[in-house]
């Protein structure tokens, strides 16, 4: 084991909320919400806790709703698959979860995390739930928001156990603002723990709870251990799992709310006091302390790359198999390096890649207001503080009114595009149109987007570029092209932000909508992602 001390937090500087965390040997699994972008519930391996890497996905497409499919105006827009909760037990792995467009409870089990995976739908609706295999083997999920509930299961967990336990354990009643949730249920040393989220009644602000008791029919007891900011804008640190070391050490992987980058977890050591958890050093997060790696040497795959588009798999099969395996760990996502996820289920008859050529082509087969109701939008998450990225456009089949480049993807997206306009193609920049000032925000955007700036080019190939900076909650993107003649910015910076309408993080998007006419298509090339 080496022992290193280092600057520790963010751990991933991405957006991975709702961390769920567990041990098996020697290595670390991660599993965290993914919402409406697919391949979806991604599973994330450590060997210290610190470092992460893509570890499997846990299913292609999920139901195949019209609003998966993105079918017309529908969407899952802040909906998707939740707060799953990760365990192992008896050589299996568990993935529990529920979709909130659904609204259904879904079971994922396989013999490795590689799969196998297997798909089983739960009785019930069991919100921001926590697995718990209790040693006389009976089993129990955790569950609610601002009441707490305890369930004894089926063994086969098919649904609640006829006569089984089911009671309230924890009540957040009054809360003004948000009650306990994201509950993460464990047995140690004999007694049973439950941690949630909450926020102060105060103030907004996520704050980590814990509740213990001796017997699964005592009384919960307990309250907040965790409340602080990290130095960081007054956002609060709360939600997620705790694991344990080889050696016996304790930690918690909670997330922190950053702006438009997303929620990004952060890693913080746990010690105990009369057998109930203590968080941090001194009630903060500390920025650096000593970690153990299992695996000192180990090289570890990014999370967010470059693309140049020649490796992978293509064409790729049907994902609609009921079983989901991952054959190859770095090209996980439909064929795709395993950083790219598809805005909602993805039409593959629409996408043509030339692996020689390193080309990924789009083709248009509805007509769209904005970008936010395309299809096969190819999405990379946005890493804290800051980062930029490019990409290579080919216009030259585009048809009258298509929109087609590089977007800052979220419910307030920015956009540079070309778009043909009798013959004529112009780059322009666009963002979201009418805005709705609540932190809901619109799930459902039908307006078109706002024309910013327009500009005549020669060129049907032009480079497009977003620089964006989420330094202490800045949130600006600063878009450029070039089309021959060097790089020229476009526009002012544009204000990016994070709100419950898309409830994720900013990403890169690669994107073609048709706004009058069907058939159009792009051809990008040569992803460059500038850490």
């Amino acid at each position: 084991m080496m022992e290193k001390k280092q600057p520790i937090n963010p751990i991933t500087k991405l957006d991975y909320p709702d961390a769920d965390v567990i041990r098996v040997e020697d290595t670390y699994y991660m599993v965290s919400t993914t919402m409406h972008f697919m391949p979806g519930c991604e599973i994330l391996r450590s060997y210290d806790l610190i470092n992460w890497e893509h570890a499997a996905y846990l299913y292609d497409v999920l139901d195949s709703t019209p609003g998966q499919c993105l079918e017309g105006e529908e969407n899952i827009y802040g909906r998707g698959m939740w707060a799953a909760t990760l365990r192992y037990h008896k050589g299996e792995f568990y993935v529990i979860f529920v979709a909130n467009d659904t609204h259904k409870t879904y079971l994922f089990t396989a013999p490795s995390v590689e799969g196998p995976w297997k798909k089983k739908e739960i009785e019930g609706f069991y919100h921001d739930c926590s697995l718990l295999f209790d040693e006389d083997e009976k089993v129990y999920l955790v569950y609610g928001n601002r009441h707490i509930w305890l369930t004894e299961m089926k063994e086969d967990l098919s649904g609640p156990k006829e006569g089984g336990l089911h009671r309230m354990i924890v009540s957040d009643e009054g809360n003004p603002s948000l009650g306990y949730e994201g509950a993460h249920f464990y047995k140690i040393n004999g007694k049973y723990y439950v941690f949630f989220i909450h926020s102060l009644r105060t103030e907004w602000k996520r704050v980590e709870a814990c509740f213990m008791a001796d017997s699964l029919e005592g009384e919960f007891v307990g309250g907040d251990v965790l409340n602080d900011d990290c130095g960081y804008c007054n956002a609060g640190t709360a939600q997620g799992g705790i694991v344990d070391t080889p050696e016996g050490e304790w930690y918690a992987i909670l997330f922190q709310d950053r702006g438009a980058v997303g929620r990004v977890p952060v890693l913080l050591p746990i010690h105990w006091e009369r057998d109930y958890p203590v968080f941090g050093v001194d009630g903060k997060v500390p920025q650096e302390f000593e970690t153990k790696s299992t695996r000192p040497e180990y090289s570890y795959t990014e999370l967010v790359q470059s693309d140049d588009f020649k490796g992978g798999v293509w064409p790729f099969e049907s994902p609609k198999a009921t079983l989901r395996t991952t054959k190859d760990v770095h090209y996980d996502s439909f064929g795709f390096k395993s950083i790219w996820q598809f805005n909602h289920e993805p039409d593959l008859s629409l996408v043509e890649r030339d692996l020689e050529a390193g080309t990924v082509q789009m083709i248009t087969d509805k007509l769209c207001a904005n970008v936010t109701q395309a299809k096969n939008v190819l999405t990379q998450r946005m890493l804290f503080p800051s980062c930029g990225g490019s990409i290579t456009v080919d216009g030259s089949q585009l048809m009258e009114g298509d929109y087609a480049g590089l977007c800052a993807f979220q419910g307030k997206y920015v956009q540079v595009a070309l778009t043909r306009e009798q013959e004529q193609l112009y780059v322009v920049l666009m963002t979201k149109g009418e805005e709705c000032n609540t932190s809901m925000g619109k799930t459902k955007d039908t307006q078109p987007a706002v024309l910013l700036e327009k500009i005549a080019v020669s060129s049907t190939k032009v480079r497009f570029k977003i620089e964006v900076d989420f330094d202490h909650m800045k949130d600006e993107a600063y878009v450029s092209y070039e089309a021959g003649e060097g790089w020229k910015q476009i526009g002012a910076a544009q204000k990016l932000y994070f709100r419950l309408d898309h409830f994720t993080g900013c990403r890169f998007g690669l994107f073609i909508y048709a706004t009058q006419k069907m058939g159009g298509r792009v051809t990008f090339s040569e992803f460059v992602y500038d850490k």
